[in-house]
């Protein structure tokens, strides 16, 4: 973000700060259409106006904008993958051997792999 243009540091600021905006207002259920786009509009136009003043604070802006939004993600990414391997009886480090689980058997004979289903 150091080396792009002020202008679009303030629209990817405003896009996220819309974001956000969007996702705490339904959550709060105030969520209008009219609202958001008051707030879009004025919040586009004050940092557009005021982009070439305040650049380096649209630069941090940014950062910790990028990281609460990755941060959240990569959890619920990660939190997914448990739930549905949990829920399908995956054991990815193979620790125990289960009947009911689905991962593969393979047969060794001398020393290589003879079948992998």
């Amino acid at each position: 973000m150091e080396l792009s243009s002020p202008r679009f540091k303030a629209v990817t600021i405003s896009a996220g700060f819309s974001f956000w905006f969007f996702i705490i207002a339904n959550t709060l259920d105030f969520f209008t259409i009219e609202l958001f786009a008051i707030f879009v509009g004025s919040l586009v136009t004050i940092t557009q106006i005021l982009a070439i003043r305040v650049s380096k604070i649209l630069d941090s802006f940014a950062i910790f904008n990028t990281k609460i939004f990755l941060s959240i993600f990569f959890l619920g990414l990660i939190s997914l993958y448990g739930i549905f391997f949990r829920a399908l009886r995956i054991d990815l480090l193979r620790l125990k051997k289960n009947n009911d689980s689905y991962w593969l058997d393979i047969e060794i004979d001398n020393q290589r792999i003879e079948k992998q289903y």
